[in-house]
């Protein structure tokens, strides 16, 4: 039954990583496809896990924020000024989360891609039509990032 699962697994998101090439190949003569997903909990600055109903229950499903890069927090951060800035960067995205879910404003993914490593989805995250990447940036708790070698925080 384990090998099963693995393979449907595959099998859902090889499907559902081809479905999302040929959206972004079509972009122009389409509108991108919006996803409406739930958010479980917020990871850290730039990454949400969902709610994946269609998965088994110990398979996670995450969100990286497109276009952004948060500091790392914690034990992840090289030093203390990032960790600061990741800690900060974080608390403010479960903050926006936490009140969009309170006062049910509406959380949407579009622009649905996989990482360059394939272990999360990449997608532009908004909030009642407000770029959350974007509000990162302007409060200088993200930096703009598109898959290029990562500048340091500690500079």
């Amino acid at each position: 039954m384990n090998k099963f699962i693995k393979i449907f697994v595959i099998f859902y998101f090889y499907s559902f990583s081809a479905n999302s090439q040929k959206t972004s190949i079509n972009e122009s003569s389409k509108s991108p496809k919006i996803y409406n997903w739930q958010v479980v909990r917020v990871v850290d600055g730039d990454t949400l896990e969902i709610s994946n109903e269609f998965l088994p229950e110990e398979l996670k499903l995450f969100v990286r924020i497109k276009g952004i890069d948060t500091p790392e927090k914690e034990f992840r951060a090289k030093c203390q000024k990032e960790k600061i800035l990741g800690q900060n960067a974080s608390e403010y995205t479960k903050k926006t989360i936490k009140t969009a879910q309170e006062k049910k404003l509406k959380i949407t993914f579009s622009e649905i891609k996989w990482d360059k490593y394939g272990g999360r989805i990449l997608a532009v995250v908004k909030i009642d039509n407000k770029n959350l990447g974007d509000e990162l940036i302007k409060k200088g708790l993200a930096r703009p990032y598109n898959g290029e070698k990562k500048a340091s925080w500690c500079k």
